[in-house]
């Protein structure tokens, strides 16, 4: 998360990280007037409601030397390193994005029962939906929906499957792709030509 300017922890992070002085390139190209440097054990000088006691909170500072400013970032995986905390925070944005398109768009929250296994159930077969929906976007043939929400997608889409037709009789039935059926219509005689007719009308 983004310290504010008026926190006593941004104004920490900025005095030690100028101290030490150990920046570094920021790892997005396009800000090369920027450097990022990492500033650990910042728990202390963290302003909050008793919630993040004990807690350890480091901090990627970020220079910005065109305009002479800085920008702080914390987070409490001490794992992290300054390049990965820019990172992690630089897809914000998109993770906000894809919450939203869940919430709105594929009723993330709709829940139809209080019980506790149908609720995971939900989430999990939305999730999973959702990932599938993400690959193939990202696929060559899904190329053409990326950008778009699901509701005009869904609105544009246009199924491009192959027509099947059944054919049923009593207890028996057929299967056949479209050009099949057209086969099997002209090797038939004029009686089975008329009771099929029907059936060609509609598709």
């Amino acid at each position: 998360m983004p310290a504010k300017k008026n926190m006593t922890i941004f104004e920490t992070a900025v005095s030690i990280a100028n101290e030490q002085n150990k920046w570094s390139k920021h790892l997005n190209k396009k800000r090369k007037t920027q450097s990022i440097q990492l500033v650990e054990d910042l728990s202390l000088y963290w302003e909050g409601d008793g919630t993040m006691e004990d807690v350890p909170v480091n901090a990627c500072v970020v220079k910005y030397s065109k305009a002479d400013e800085y920008y702080v970032f914390l987070t409490t995986d001490t794992s992290k390193s300054a390049g990965q905390i820019i990172q992690t925070y630089e897809i914000r944005p998109e993770i906000e994005e894809d919450y939203r398109q869940l919430k709105d768009f594929w009723k993330l929250e709709d829940f139809k029962s209080t019980k506790y296994n149908f609720i995971v159930f939900h989430l999990v077969m939305t999730l999973i939906g959702y990932s599938y929906f993400q690959l193939y976007i990202n696929a060559e043939k899904g190329k053409k929906y990326q950008n778009k929400s699901l509701p005009v997608i869904i609105k544009n889409y246009s199924c491009e499957k192959e027509k099947n037709i059944i054919i049923y009789k009593g207890r028996s039935f057929g299967i056949f792709i479209f050009i099949e059926f057209l086969d099997l219509y002209t090797t038939c005689n004029q009686e089975i030509r008329l009771m099929l007719a029907p059936v060609l009308r509609k598709v």
